[in-house]
């Protein structure tokens, strides 16, 4: 009814010769732990690329933020494009000039400085439509210098995610708050 016990010794001899044969299971193995491993260094390069974009933005802001500081855009009578294009020529790589956004106000005390993380707002194409001060103030002048980026992010697997915008993106940003010098005019 079962067959005989000639059949079941050789049904079991070829199961033991499968599961000793070892042909293929590297390939099985590397299988297993590409994925993961693939998704890690995805993640990894991901996360470097933010947080040297960031860098590179605060030591742009630091920049831009002297010569607010010691007047000389003042005393240049920068325009806002001026400045955003003295903004822009320190950038060497990463970051497109058109994407640059700049924020320059006047403060009237520390504790109303504004560094905060904006809330954009977006047209219809998915540009950033928000109005952005500029005003490098006088002698004295508490001032607060932010520069933005919308960086694009790439959805990692595994769901690894860095974006902190609605639209899937990063918005990096680094400000500064200073007061221009006494004779920065």
């Amino acid at each position: 009814m079962f067959g005989s016990a000639s059949t079941m010794r050789r049904r079991r001899n070829r199961c033991a010769a499968f599961a000793r044969d070892s042909r293929g299971a590297t390939a099985v193995e590397f299988a297993l732990v590409a994925a993961p491993f693939l998704a890690l260094v995805i993640a990894l390069i991901q996360t470097f690329l933010v947080f040297f974009a960031q860098q590179m933005l605060e030591s742009v802001v630091r920049q831009s933020a002297r010569l607010v500081m010691t007047g000389q855009v003042q005393s240049a009578q920068m325009t806002k494009d001026v400045f955003k294009q003295k903004v822009c020529d320190q950038i060497v790589i990463l970051f497109k000039c058109s994407g640059l956004m700049v924020d320059l106000q006047v403060a009237s005390s520390w504790t109303s400085a504004n560094t905060a993380m904006p809330t954009l707002t977006f047209d219809a194409s998915g540009n950033v439509n928000n109005t952005w001060q500029y005003d490098p103030g006088d002698a004295g002048d508490i001032v607060v210098l932010r520069v933005m980026y919308v960086w694009p992010v790439v959805l990692g697997p595994l769901g690894f995610n860095l974006s902190n915008l609605g639209n899937g993106n990063r918005l990096v940003m680094s400000s500064a708050a200073f007061q221009n010098e006494p004779g920065a005019n």
